[in-house]
């Protein structure tokens, strides 16, 4: 045994790792189930019940040792962290590993899984995460610039130097992942690059874009414009056709001359280094990949938001220009999150939000029933997750309860058996609380986000979010808090519903259901609702019965 912990003491945490691995695992990878998409781990479903770090976390171990276990009691199961290249690689050529090491050891030693948010060549626009032997040579990593030559933060993505480094790179830390965790699965996903996009102008202005720039638009680009013609993004179908519908020609041809032309060209360029690196890091070890997208404001111009990321008028060049990409997934802090999350839920699509506002925004909680339940989300994330860890409040009490039901909503996701509902804000935060009915099964139910019960609880409705799941034909698991659930039959038979029994209760770690009140009478208005009270995130077990 001493013999055994001494040999031990004189491993790298990589052999530790690689050493403490058990059998041969597939890799992770999306799956359909029905009309959802799903992440298998380990040959079953796994909903992200995740949080992101702040940008810096991650690469202190001693900042980040009291957060993990608090990270997991928060009903965690996934963290976002950042990986930079800077520290992957601090010379050319030479790969430190200690920092992806120490996050995977500590993930798996609290339990959580992680996605790894790759620090590249840009970050929230800036390529400050880059390595200082990437920074200094300007001539073989040339910066984009603005129309007077003057260079800006940002790589230029028309670099063939750059993204030959950027790969490089990027290739080497999925082999490393692949050689300590493709039997344990801890990682899970890579994103590609952070919240890429150009400023402060429309487009990069260096010799190399502005050659690309006076050149033709690529035939990949006008395959798609035409052959999904009638099915186009909006702003992008009326961009093109203001200026003629043209099937070739130059940017400006073919997009106008102005800024928003010149963003499709920024999109297109992003995208083009973007798949190259995806396919890289793919051919290392093929994870789920994906983009994150910081969104633009109304009015603005483009440059003064990042222009050309994946944003909701750019979807379709994105989806030309990086088809090695598996989805493009929105960073939301408006408060219009669910106008927003249905742009980036389509076919093509599965939804998934690494960042959902900031971790103590007290809509945070609400939105992720919405994006699981109605959506069918993949995972949600709200952002710098660890700064709420020691009083997380109704954010932990929300995950708990979407953690007991996660079996419930996997065994339900793409199959028609589930929604969610919470109010509709518009950007300008006007509330928009008006009741909602969905038929579910065998029910219509009309959600109310007003509370009958307690009037004065109503100023907190925006923050209200609940799931409703059918089990069997009559059976429903309801979720959440701060709704009022009526219900109706559908179909031939008695026309009204009755409540045949109503349990709050919760499950227990092995998925047992442990009952608790039965509720009637004034919990359940005499039998004619159901009621999940504001601030109160509880499950109940419905039944529900016919009658004329």
């Amino acid at each position: 045994m001493v013999k055994t912990l001494l040999s031990l003491a004189g491993l790298s945490l990589s052999a530790l790792l690689l050493a403490a691995t058990p059998a041969l695992a597939d890799a992770p990878r999306l799956v359909r189930h029905g009309t959802a998409t799903q992440l298998e781990v380990q040959g079953k479903p796994m909903l992200l019940l995740a949080g992101e770090l702040g940008n810096s976390s991650a690469s202190s171990e001693a900042y980040m040792a009291p957060h993990w276990k608090r990270l997991r009691d928060m009903h965690l199961n996934t963290v976002l962290a950042p990986v930079s290249w800077e520290l992957i690689e601090p010379k050319e050529g030479q790969y430190d590993w200690s920092s992806v090491d120490m996050l995977i050891q500590k993930a798996r030693a609290n339990n959580l899984n992680l996605v790894f948010l790759w620090f590249g060549a840009w970050k929230n626009s800036m390529s400050t995460y880059v390595p200082g032997w990437v920074k200094r040579d300007e001539a073989r990593f040339p910066r984009a610039q603005l129309p007077n030559g003057q260079g800006v933060e940002i790589l230029s993505p028309l670099a063939p130097a750059t993204l030959a480094a950027d790969e490089k790179v990027f290739a080497a830390l999925l082999a490393h992942i692949k050689a300590v965790d493709d039997k344990q699965n801890t990682v899970l996903m890579v994103q590609v690059e952070n919240e890429i996009g150009m400023l402060p102008v429309a487009r990069d202005y260096s010799p190399a874009a502005n050659k690309a720039y006076a050149g033709p638009v690529p035939q990949e680009l006008m395959a798609r414009l035409t052959q999904h013609h009638d099915t186009l993004v909006p702003g992008l179908r009326r961009l093109w056709e203001e200026h003629g519908a043209k099937t070739s020609g130059t940017w400006a041809e073919v997009f106008g001359p102005g800024s928003a032309g010149e963003e499709v060209f920024t999109a297109w360029s992003y995208a083009r280094f973007v798949d190259g690196l995806t396919r890289a890091g793919k051919a290392a070890y093929d994870l789920p990949m994906y983009v994150n997208v910081a969104l633009n404001r109304p009015g603005r111009a483009p440059g003064e938001y990042p222009s050309g990321g994946p944003l909701p008028h750019l979807i379709d060049v994105w989806k030309a220009g990086a088809p090695s990409l598996d989805f493009l997934s929105p960073d939301i802090y408006f408060p219009n999150f669910v106008d927003i999350v249905n742009i980036y839920k389509r076919p093509d699509n599965p939804l998934f939000i690494p960042e959902a506002n900031n971790a103590d925004h007290p809509q945070v909680p609400g939105n992720a029933f919405y994006a699981i339940g109605k959506l069918d989300a993949i995972g949600f994330g709200p952002f710098s997750i660890e700064s709420i860890d020691e009083k997380p409040g109704a954010f932990a009490r929300a995950y708990d309860v979407l953690e007991q039901i996660t079996p419930q909503i996997l065994a339900a996701q793409g199959t028609g058996r589930m929604s969610a509902f919470r109010p509709r804000s518009l950007y300008d935060g006007t509330l928009i609380y008006e009741p909602v009915t969905e038929r579910i099964g065998n029910y219509l139910f009309t959600v109310s986000f007003a509370d009958i019960m307690k009037p004065q609880a109503n100023a907190a409705t925006g923050n209200a979010g609940a799931i409703i799941i059918q089990t069997g034909a009559d059976d429903y698991l309801i979720a959440g808090q701060g709704v009022t659930v009526t219900f109706k039959p559908v179909g031939p038979g008695p026309e009204q519903a009755g409540i045949g029994s109503d349990w709050e209760g919760r499950f227990d770690a092995s998925g047992r259901w442990i009952a608790g009140r039965l509720l009637n009478g004034d919990q359940t208005h005499q039998g004619r609702h159901v009621r999940l009270e504001p601030g109160e995130f509880q499950i109940q077990r419905v039944n529900l019965y016919r009658y004329q």
